[in-house]
């Protein structure tokens, strides 16, 4: 509900933003978005806690993280929308982000190509990418699709050959 003033309630910040109360009492506790109380103590947000809000999903969007979002939401007015050069100041800081971002998804769309593309999905082929599992040593998930550089198959395979031609630390089916 909106009040005589134009605040609105926690509710219709929600309702209008598409976040959960618990989300915006969060990210009031971070420091995001800043509300008054009332009287009976409510929450009362001003209308640019939506503009703050909004900014701050895509900030997410961009891979920023909340901490990031403040940051930069503390470089813009509070009690009015941002000007033109406000708004670009704070653009251009995500610039670099968006490309580094953009870089790490065609980075992964290689790797799966590679990974993947070959059709073989078998753990044979894939031990030659990842002996010993040393990819595991760099902490869960798939390392090599996310960040971290392979060996080069070359010094795999070289590996391979001195084991006979199996795989390292594998053994050959009789």
């Amino acid at each position: 509900m909106t009040d005589r003033d134009g605040r609105l309630a926690i509710g219709e910040l929600a309702a209008r933003s598409g976040l959960a109360p618990s989300a915006l009492r969060y990210y009031e506790e971070l420091g995001l978005i800043h509300s008054e109380r009332t009287a009976g103590n409510q929450r009362r947000y001003p209308r640019t806690a939506l503009r703050r809000v909004a900014f701050v999903r895509a900030a997410q969007r961009v891979g920023l993280s909340l901490e990031e979002a403040r940051a930069a939401l503390d470089r813009l007015p509070v009690e009015r929308a941002p000007s033109a050069t406000e708004w670009n100041a704070v653009a251009r800081t995500w610039q670099r982000r968006i490309d580094e971002r953009i870089a790490g998804l065609e980075r992964l769309r290689e790797r799966l190509t590679g990974c993947i593309g070959c059709g073989c999905l078998s753990l044979r082929k894939c031990g030659l990418y990842n002996p010993g599992d040393t990819a595991g040593s760099y902490g869960p998930g798939a390392r090599y699709l996310m960040e971290e550089v392979p060996p080069d198959p070359a010094e795999v395979s070289g590996e391979a050959a001195r084991e006979g031609g199996r795989e390292p630390g594998r053994q050959r089916r009789p």
